[in-house]
């Protein structure tokens, strides 16, 4: 009696490992498929050539940012996918105008000139500029501790670096870049009348780095400007302070604030075979700060993001799944499309399951970081020998992204794509963020990392 049970058991657990082997090989293939089609075929660089230095930097309500989104809708109709439509967003309009000025005066006419740029949504100095005398803080804490006495009139310059020792830069930019947005804020509430920020660069060079910032809820009568300095002028700044605490800083800014203006997410889709009510999205952001082209903010995730659909059509799969690639706008200063998406979704009632977001650069990609559940994380980790000969194989927990994260429910799964990040703050909202700065095969590895956990996300759904 025991024999007759015990040998079907065998050869249903034989049959099982039989399945799972074929299966494993079928992913192996596959995957294969996606990272040649991407390297010897990819379109991925050639998007970028033309988002970066035919379009250049796209900041929201800028006319570059609306010829962006004309450009995505015309490339992924050429995709011939299953839908592409144009969601509409009110977005934010702010202009740099005429290109910033500051020095630092040690005496009478005796005057260095440093490199400055408006911090994003920074009110503009009177005309012919400011000048006052400057005190240096570490952080919004530093500032706080000095009080009105020791700030009132005087330019607040914020000089706390990212940390260096720090292997996760995006950790270091995190400890800082609060002075950056809520500094004049604070500086303001002491009687400042402008703010100085050192930038988000673990490089020392002489490119100030821009970025948003808030004012919070105050008036437009106590707004002060705020720029960011570059490092190497910071630590110059820094020095002579050291010797003269009684120099002053000069500062000429023409930005402006506009009324908000009417532009688009950018939104294609491969319906799914299997469930059409499920729905992947992978995606970046469209719009870039206008000081470079934007070519690792965030066009490498963009043009990553259409290279999911289009690998996908290339080697003939057919998803279980629907699948979006959504070019979201306005990231940079209000994440106005991000949230203007996860709204639409919900009124509609959609069910999003995965979303997969390209915001850290085009370099070299090590793996991902995952918001999910302990089972979703389980099935990612089971997937790491499919990747690990690509040598990308470092799967965290941890955020997702900015734009999908309004999109965040129990059960859904949220990842981001994590490249080597040690060279991304040198470029981050900066001038030199340009396509030369651009790997190819690095940006078309990332591509089809992003193809190919979307596949295994869709063949064996969430968890």
């Amino acid at each position: 009696m025991f024999k007759k049970i015990i040998i079907p058991v065998i050869f249903a657990i034989l049959s099982f490992d039989g399945v799972a082997q074929n299966t494993a090989k079928e992913d192996v293939t596959i995957l294969k498929k996606i990272y040649d089609t991407s390297l010897l075929n990819g379109k991925s660089y050639e998007w970028l050539d033309y988002l970066s230095n035919q379009i250049g930097g796209r900041l929201s309500g800028s006319v570059n940012a609306q010829l962006a989104v004309e450009w995505g809708e015309k490339e992924l109709k050429k995709l011939g996918i299953d839908k592409v439509w144009l969601q509409p967003v009110m977005v934010p309009k702010w202009t740099r105008g005429v290109t910033e000025f500051a020095y630092i005066e040690t005496g009478p006419g005796v005057t260095t000139n440093v490199p400055i740029c408006a911090l994003g949504g920074s009110v503009p100095t009177l005309i012919g500029g400011i000048k006052a005398p400057i005190v240096e803080v570490q952080g919004l804490e530093d500032l706080k501790k000095l009080g009105e006495d020791q700030v009132k009139g005087k330019i607040v310059f914020y000089n706390r670096p990212m940390q260096a020792d720090l292997i996760e830069t995006f950790r270091a930019y995190g400890g800082c870049v609060d002075q950056r947005y809520s500094g004049a804020a604070e500086a303001a509430k002491f009687g400042a009348v402008g703010v100085i920020v050192r930038s988000m660069n673990l490089r020392l060079d002489d490119y100030p780095h821009t970025g948003a910032m808030s004012y919070g809820d105050l008036k437009d009568s106590q707004k002060i400007p705020a720029a960011a300095i570059s490092t190497n002028g910071a630590d110059l700044l820094s020095s002579m302070l050291k010797l003269n605490p009684k120099i002053k800083f000069h500062i000429n800014m023409n930005c402006r604030t506009w009324k908000d203006v009417q532009s688009y997410n950018v939104i294609g889709e491969i319906t799914g075979s299997e469930f059409p009510n499920e729905y992947m999205v992978v995606g970046g952001h469209l719009d870039s700060w206008d000081l470079g082209d934007g070519s690792h903010d965030d066009g490498a995730g963009i043009v990553q993001s259409m290279e999911v659909l289009r690998l996908f059509k290339e080697i003939g799969y057919k998803p279980k799944r629907s699948i979006r690639v959504v070019m979201f706008m306005n990231e940079e200063n209000g994440l106005r499309g991000g949230k203007k998406y996860a709204k639409v979704a919900k009124d509609k009632g959609e069910n999003h399951v995965f979303a997969l977001e390209s915001d850290a650069g085009g370099f070299t990609p090590r793996g991902f970081s995952f918001d999910c559940n302990d089972a979703n994380f389980a099935q990612v980790e089971s997937w790491k020998p499919l990747f690990e000969p690509y040598l990308i194989h470092s799967f965290t927990r941890g955020g997702g992204g900015a734009d999908i994260g309004p999109l965040k429910k129990e059960g859904m799964v949220l990842s981001g794509l994590r490249p080597d990040s040690q060279r991304y703050f040198v470029h981050h909202h900066a001038k030199n963020d340009t396509f030369d700065a651009v790997n190819k095969r690095e940006l078309e590895l990332g591509a089809a990392t992003m193809a190919s956990l979307v596949y295994l996300f869709d063949k064996y759904g969430i968890k």
